[in-house]
């Protein structure tokens, strides 16, 4: 087992109340692996979203994928009581997934 941050960086940013989150692998069999591993249905799971709160994009001339999370964020930054409205931990939350 080995886990995203391993093989990854992973940076976030948030629009209203969806978390977007950037996965950059560190190298082509990095990227390779992700690809294989990072499906729809297991980010949704890591996160205890509905599969089809979640999107992704494959950007493999960047080695990177793009996940957007739709209603994480709780009401967005300012609709939102939690403590990280813009969804920046999150990021560490990805990084610890198990593959």
């Amino acid at each position: 087992m080995t886990t995203i941050d391993e093989l990854a960086s992973v940076r976030t940013g948030d629009k209203g109340d969806t978390l977007i989150l950037g996965v950059i692998a560190h190298d082509q069999a990095a990227y390779d692996l992700l690809d294989q591993e990072l499906s729809i249905d297991r980010i949704a799971d890591h996160f205890g979203l509905d599969l089809q709160a979640v999107r992704r994009s494959d950007l493999p001339t960047l080695k990177s994928f793009s996940f957007v999370l739709s209603g994480l964020l709780g009401g967005g930054v300012t609709g939102s009581p939690n403590l990280d409205g813009h969804g920046k931990t999150m990021s560490y939350h990805l990084l610890t997934l198990e593959i």
